[in-house]
Protein backbone atom coordinates (compact mmCIF):
# COMPACT_ATOMS: atom_id res chain seq x y z
CA UNK A 1 0.00 0.00 0.00
CA UNK A 2 1.28 3.58 -0.96
CA UNK A 3 0.58 6.56 1.06
CA UNK A 4 -1.58 9.13 -0.77
CA UNK A 5 -3.97 12.29 -0.11
CA UNK A 6 -7.26 12.63 -1.50
CA UNK A 7 -6.67 15.10 -3.90
CA UNK A 8 -4.03 12.76 -5.94
CA UNK A 9 -6.20 9.65 -5.94
CA UNK A 10 -8.16 12.01 -8.50
CA UNK A 11 -5.64 13.18 -10.06
CA UNK A 12 -4.08 9.35 -10.17
CA UNK A 13 -7.75 7.88 -11.21
CA UNK A 14 -7.78 10.59 -13.91
CA UNK A 15 -4.54 9.68 -15.21
CA UNK A 16 -4.92 6.13 -15.24
CA UNK A 17 -8.51 6.70 -17.07
CA UNK A 18 -7.12 8.47 -19.65
CA UNK A 19 -4.38 6.24 -20.23
CA UNK A 20 -6.54 3.38 -20.91
CA UNK A 21 -9.15 4.84 -23.03
CA UNK A 22 -8.00 8.01 -25.66
CA UNK A 23 -11.69 8.83 -25.59
CA UNK A 24 -11.99 10.48 -21.84
CA UNK A 25 -11.49 14.14 -21.98
CA UNK A 26 -11.07 16.50 -19.14
CA UNK A 27 -13.17 20.04 -19.25
CA UNK A 28 -13.48 23.14 -16.86
CA UNK A 29 -12.51 26.18 -15.70
CA UNK A 30 -8.67 26.55 -15.44
CA UNK A 31 -8.13 22.69 -15.08
CA UNK A 32 -5.08 22.85 -17.72
CA UNK A 33 -2.14 25.09 -17.13
CA UNK A 34 -3.68 26.16 -13.37
CA UNK A 35 -4.67 22.41 -12.55
CA UNK A 36 -8.17 23.02 -10.80
CA UNK A 37 -8.90 25.23 -8.44
CA UNK A 38 -7.85 22.55 -6.09
CA UNK A 39 -4.93 20.81 -7.79
CA UNK A 40 -6.94 17.64 -8.83
CA UNK A 41 -5.79 18.13 -12.26
CA UNK A 42 -2.02 18.86 -12.02
CA UNK A 43 -0.10 17.63 -14.86
CA UNK A 44 -2.27 15.90 -16.86
CA UNK A 45 -2.11 18.60 -19.35
CA UNK A 46 1.87 18.21 -20.16
CA UNK A 47 0.44 14.44 -20.21
CA UNK A 48 -2.58 14.22 -22.07
CA UNK A 49 -2.27 17.94 -24.64
CA UNK A 50 -4.68 20.60 -24.68
CA UNK A 51 -6.80 18.44 -26.92
CA UNK A 52 -7.89 16.27 -24.14
CA UNK A 53 -7.12 18.64 -21.06
CA UNK A 54 -9.69 21.51 -21.97
CA UNK A 55 -9.60 24.76 -20.66
CA UNK A 56 -13.19 26.38 -20.82
CA UNK A 57 -15.07 29.73 -20.79
CA UNK A 58 -16.34 30.78 -16.97
CA UNK A 59 -19.87 29.17 -18.11
CA UNK A 60 -20.94 25.88 -16.23
CA UNK A 61 -23.89 26.32 -18.71
CA UNK A 62 -21.55 26.00 -21.80
CA UNK A 63 -19.26 23.27 -20.32
CA UNK A 64 -22.27 20.70 -19.16
CA UNK A 65 -23.68 20.89 -22.56
CA UNK A 66 -20.74 20.90 -24.15
CA UNK A 67 -20.18 17.93 -22.30
CA UNK A 68 -23.66 16.35 -22.80
CA UNK A 69 -22.96 16.76 -26.89
CA UNK A 70 -19.54 15.05 -26.64
CA UNK A 71 -20.55 12.20 -24.48
CA UNK A 72 -23.86 11.51 -27.33
CA UNK A 73 -21.12 11.76 -29.84
CA UNK A 74 -18.82 9.08 -28.02
CA UNK A 75 -16.25 10.37 -25.82
CA UNK A 76 -16.32 10.10 -22.29
CA UNK A 77 -16.01 14.02 -21.16
CA UNK A 78 -15.24 14.47 -16.96
CA UNK A 79 -15.92 17.81 -16.30
CA UNK A 80 -14.58 19.42 -13.38
CA UNK A 81 -17.16 22.52 -11.55
CA UNK A 82 -15.19 24.93 -9.59
CA UNK A 83 -17.40 24.57 -6.99
CA UNK A 84 -20.72 22.78 -6.16
CA UNK A 85 -22.70 26.07 -5.42
CA UNK A 86 -22.25 26.98 -9.31
CA UNK A 87 -23.60 23.51 -10.85
CA UNK A 88 -27.01 25.56 -10.77
CA UNK A 89 -25.80 27.35 -13.52
CA UNK A 90 -25.80 23.84 -15.64
CA UNK A 91 -29.06 21.94 -14.27
CA UNK A 92 -30.76 22.25 -17.62
CA UNK A 93 -28.04 20.41 -20.01
CA UNK A 94 -27.71 17.97 -16.79
CA UNK A 95 -31.10 17.52 -14.98
CA UNK A 96 -33.42 18.03 -18.86
CA UNK A 97 -30.78 16.73 -20.95
CA UNK A 98 -27.99 14.08 -20.08
CA UNK A 99 -30.21 12.63 -17.16
CA UNK A 100 -32.97 12.01 -19.80
CA UNK A 101 -31.52 11.05 -23.32
CA UNK A 102 -31.35 7.01 -22.73
CA UNK A 103 -34.83 7.11 -21.70
CA UNK A 104 -36.04 9.31 -24.50
CA UNK A 105 -33.97 7.58 -26.96
CA UNK A 106 -35.45 3.93 -26.12
CA UNK A 107 -31.85 3.09 -24.86
CA UNK A 108 -30.26 3.74 -28.28
CA UNK A 109 -28.34 6.55 -27.43
CA UNK A 110 -26.51 6.87 -23.81
CA UNK A 111 -24.32 9.81 -22.29
CA UNK A 112 -21.20 8.25 -20.43
CA UNK A 113 -19.98 11.58 -18.39
CA UNK A 114 -18.56 12.38 -15.20
CA UNK A 115 -19.64 16.14 -13.18
CA UNK A 116 -17.10 16.30 -10.71
CA UNK A 117 -18.50 18.94 -7.74
CA UNK A 118 -16.71 19.86 -4.96
CA UNK A 119 -18.87 20.35 -2.12
CA UNK A 120 -19.24 20.90 1.62
CA UNK A 121 -17.92 23.43 4.28
CA UNK A 122 -14.83 23.73 6.76
CA UNK A 123 -12.97 26.24 4.43
CA UNK A 124 -14.92 29.27 5.69
CA UNK A 125 -15.88 29.57 1.65
CA UNK A 126 -19.25 31.16 2.42
CA UNK A 127 -22.58 30.28 1.70
CA UNK A 128 -22.44 30.39 -2.04
CA UNK A 129 -19.09 28.22 -2.46
CA UNK A 130 -20.08 25.85 0.71
CA UNK A 131 -22.98 24.09 0.16
CA UNK A 132 -24.49 20.05 0.18
CA UNK A 133 -26.24 19.82 -3.28
CA UNK A 134 -26.54 16.06 -3.77
CA UNK A 135 -29.79 15.41 -2.53
CA UNK A 136 -31.24 17.30 -5.59
CA UNK A 137 -29.46 15.02 -7.80
CA UNK A 138 -30.41 11.82 -6.11
CA UNK A 139 -33.80 12.83 -6.63
CA UNK A 140 -33.14 13.08 -10.88
CA UNK A 141 -33.99 9.79 -12.50
CA UNK A 142 -31.01 8.90 -14.61
CA UNK A 143 -28.70 9.94 -12.91
CA UNK A 144 -26.23 8.09 -10.78
CA UNK A 145 -24.29 10.12 -7.64
CA UNK A 146 -21.36 9.45 -5.72
CA UNK A 147 -19.43 10.79 -2.54
CA UNK A 148 -15.85 8.83 -1.53
CA UNK A 149 -14.83 9.56 1.81
CA UNK A 150 -11.56 7.76 1.32
CA UNK A 151 -8.33 7.66 -0.40
CA UNK A 152 -8.94 4.28 -2.15
CA UNK A 153 -12.69 5.20 -2.93
CA UNK A 154 -12.33 8.63 -4.04
CA UNK A 155 -9.70 6.53 -6.78
CA UNK A 156 -12.15 3.59 -7.11
CA UNK A 157 -15.26 5.30 -7.53
CA UNK A 158 -13.94 7.83 -10.19
CA UNK A 159 -12.72 4.92 -12.28
CA UNK A 160 -16.39 3.54 -11.87
CA UNK A 161 -17.85 6.63 -13.04
CA UNK A 162 -15.85 7.15 -15.67
CA UNK A 163 -16.50 3.48 -16.89
CA UNK A 164 -20.57 4.31 -16.87
CA UNK A 165 -22.34 4.25 -19.49
CA UNK A 166 -24.48 7.15 -18.15
CA UNK A 167 -24.07 10.31 -16.46
CA UNK A 168 -22.58 9.85 -13.01
CA UNK A 169 -22.52 13.09 -10.35
CA UNK A 170 -19.21 12.66 -8.57
CA UNK A 171 -18.84 14.57 -5.17
CA UNK A 172 -15.58 15.58 -3.68
CA UNK A 173 -15.92 17.21 0.08
CA UNK A 174 -13.45 19.78 -0.21
CA UNK A 175 -12.08 19.56 3.18
CA UNK A 176 -10.85 15.71 2.35
CA UNK A 177 -8.89 16.84 -0.52
CA UNK A 178 -5.68 17.07 1.78
CA UNK A 179 -6.50 14.23 3.84
CA UNK A 180 -3.99 11.49 4.05
CA UNK A 181 -4.50 7.72 3.34
CA UNK A 182 -3.90 4.48 1.51
CA UNK A 183 -4.01 3.37 -2.21
CA UNK A 184 -2.71 0.45 -3.27
CA UNK A 185 0.13 0.03 -5.71
CA UNK A 186 -2.67 -1.16 -8.26
CA UNK A 187 -5.96 -0.09 -7.13
CA UNK A 188 -8.97 -1.50 -8.53
CA UNK A 189 -12.55 -0.14 -9.43
CA UNK A 190 -15.57 0.03 -6.91
CA UNK A 191 -18.64 -1.20 -7.66
CA UNK A 192 -21.48 1.58 -7.70
CA UNK A 193 -24.26 1.09 -5.17
CA UNK A 194 -22.52 -0.69 -2.47
CA UNK A 195 -21.61 0.66 0.89
CA UNK A 196 -18.96 -0.98 3.14
CA UNK A 197 -19.16 -1.51 6.68
CA UNK A 198 -16.61 0.81 7.86
CA UNK A 199 -17.38 0.21 11.40
CA UNK A 200 -18.51 -3.43 12.95
CA UNK A 201 -21.13 -2.58 16.00
CA UNK A 202 -23.65 -4.45 18.09
CA UNK A 203 -25.79 -1.50 19.77
CA UNK A 204 -26.59 1.44 16.92
CA UNK A 205 -25.85 1.52 13.14
CA UNK A 206 -25.17 5.07 12.04
CA UNK A 207 -25.56 5.81 8.20
CA UNK A 208 -23.40 8.53 6.69
CA UNK A 209 -21.47 9.30 3.69
CA UNK A 210 -17.74 11.68 2.72
CA UNK A 211 -16.61 13.78 5.23
CA UNK A 212 -19.26 12.92 7.97
CA UNK A 213 -17.64 9.79 7.67
CA UNK A 214 -15.36 10.55 9.86
CA UNK A 215 -17.16 12.20 12.69
CA UNK A 216 -19.27 9.70 12.91
CA UNK A 217 -15.77 7.12 13.57
CA UNK A 218 -15.04 9.50 16.31
CA UNK A 219 -18.33 9.48 17.77
CA UNK A 220 -18.49 5.49 17.80
CA UNK A 221 -14.82 5.39 19.72
CA UNK A 222 -15.90 8.16 22.46
CA UNK A 223 -19.38 5.89 22.50
CA UNK A 224 -17.51 3.32 23.82
CA UNK A 225 -16.63 4.93 27.15
CA UNK A 226 -20.38 4.66 27.54
CA UNK A 227 -20.61 0.77 26.86
CA UNK A 228 -22.27 2.00 23.69
CA UNK A 229 -21.09 -0.47 20.10
CA UNK A 230 -21.81 1.79 17.20
CA UNK A 231 -21.37 -0.13 13.63
CA UNK A 232 -20.83 2.75 10.76
CA UNK A 233 -21.74 2.54 7.74
CA UNK A 234 -20.20 4.32 4.82
CA UNK A 235 -22.69 4.19 1.68
CA UNK A 236 -20.02 5.57 -0.99
CA UNK A 237 -22.88 5.72 -3.38
CA UNK A 238 -25.98 7.74 -2.84
CA UNK A 239 -27.90 6.97 -6.16
CA UNK A 240 -28.18 3.89 -6.32
CA UNK A 241 -27.71 3.47 -2.88
CA UNK A 242 -27.05 -0.25 -0.79
CA UNK A 243 -30.39 -0.36 1.30
CA UNK A 244 -29.28 -4.32 1.84
CA UNK A 245 -26.41 -3.86 3.32
CA UNK A 246 -28.23 -0.68 5.84
CA UNK A 247 -31.21 -3.58 6.51
CA UNK A 248 -29.16 -5.91 7.36
CA UNK A 249 -27.22 -3.34 9.65
CA UNK A 250 -30.54 -2.48 11.44
CA UNK A 251 -31.73 -6.18 11.59
CA UNK A 252 -28.62 -6.62 13.86
CA UNK A 253 -28.45 -3.27 16.10
CA UNK A 254 -31.77 -2.89 15.79
CA UNK A 255 -31.86 1.41 15.84
CA UNK A 256 -30.47 4.31 13.31
CA UNK A 257 -29.07 7.19 13.33
CA UNK A 258 -28.54 9.02 9.43
CA UNK A 259 -25.97 11.44 9.34
CA UNK A 260 -24.50 13.73 6.61
CA UNK A 261 -23.45 17.58 6.22
CA UNK A 262 -25.80 18.64 4.26
CA UNK A 263 -28.90 20.36 5.81
CA UNK A 264 -31.02 17.87 7.10
CA UNK A 265 -34.58 19.06 5.95
CA UNK A 266 -35.56 17.08 3.10
CA UNK A 267 -32.08 15.46 2.69
CA UNK A 268 -30.60 11.93 1.81
CA UNK A 269 -30.54 11.07 5.17
CA UNK A 270 -35.09 11.40 5.11
CA UNK A 271 -34.79 9.20 2.41
CA UNK A 272 -32.88 6.54 4.09
CA UNK A 273 -34.80 6.77 7.15
CA UNK A 274 -38.00 6.10 5.29
CA UNK A 275 -36.85 4.03 3.59
CA UNK A 276 -36.23 1.75 6.51
CA UNK A 277 -39.06 2.82 8.32
CA UNK A 278 -40.64 1.12 5.89
CA UNK A 279 -38.96 -2.02 5.37
CA UNK A 280 -37.34 -2.63 8.55
CA UNK A 281 -40.18 -1.33 11.28
CA UNK A 282 -40.07 -4.84 12.32
CA UNK A 283 -36.32 -4.84 13.34
CA UNK A 284 -36.34 -1.20 14.95
CA UNK A 285 -36.77 -0.99 19.03
CA UNK A 286 -36.47 3.01 18.44
CA UNK A 287 -37.16 5.91 15.74
CA UNK A 288 -34.49 6.40 12.71
CA UNK A 289 -32.72 9.12 14.17
CA UNK A 290 -31.40 12.03 11.98
CA UNK A 291 -28.54 14.44 11.97
CA UNK A 292 -27.80 17.21 9.74
CA UNK A 293 -26.83 20.78 9.12
CA UNK A 294 -29.73 23.11 10.36
CA UNK A 295 -31.84 24.68 7.71
CA UNK A 296 -29.96 27.80 7.00
CA UNK A 297 -27.05 29.43 4.15
CA UNK A 298 -23.62 28.06 5.56
CA UNK A 299 -21.99 30.92 7.82
CA UNK A 300 -18.37 32.49 6.27
CA UNK A 301 -17.40 33.05 9.98
CA UNK A 302 -15.26 30.44 11.27
CA UNK A 303 -17.24 30.48 14.67
CA UNK A 304 -20.13 30.06 12.96
CA UNK A 305 -19.37 27.36 10.36
CA UNK A 306 -17.86 24.96 12.85
CA UNK A 307 -21.71 24.95 14.42
CA UNK A 308 -23.10 24.42 11.39
CA UNK A 309 -21.27 21.18 10.42
CA UNK A 310 -22.57 18.50 12.48
CA UNK A 311 -19.98 17.11 14.61
CA UNK A 312 -18.94 13.70 16.17
CA UNK A 313 -20.53 15.27 19.58
CA UNK A 314 -23.81 16.46 17.60
CA UNK A 315 -23.85 12.36 16.14
CA UNK A 316 -23.08 11.30 19.82
CA UNK A 317 -26.05 13.09 21.24
CA UNK A 318 -28.12 11.16 18.74
CA UNK A 319 -27.09 7.85 19.02
CA UNK A 320 -27.43 8.51 22.73
CA UNK A 321 -31.20 9.61 22.55
CA UNK A 322 -32.12 6.19 20.07
CA UNK A 323 -30.98 4.19 23.02
CA UNK A 324 -32.99 5.69 25.70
Amino acid sequence: MADSRYVRAINKALSDAMAADESVILMGEDIADAGGSFKATRGLLEQFGPMRVRDTPISENAIVGAAVGAALSGLKPVVEIMFMDFVTLAMDALVNQAAKSRFMFGGQASVPMVVRLPHGGGLNAGPQHSQCLEAWFAHIPGLKVLCPATVEDAYSLLRAAIDDPDPVVFVENKALYAMAGDLPDQPGKAMIGQARVAREGSDVTVVTYGATLFSCLKAADELVGHGISTEVIDLRSLQPWDKETVLASVAKTHRAVVAHEAVRSFGIGAEIAAVIGEEGFDDLDAPVGRVGAPFMPVPFARSLESRFIPDAAAIRTAVQACLV
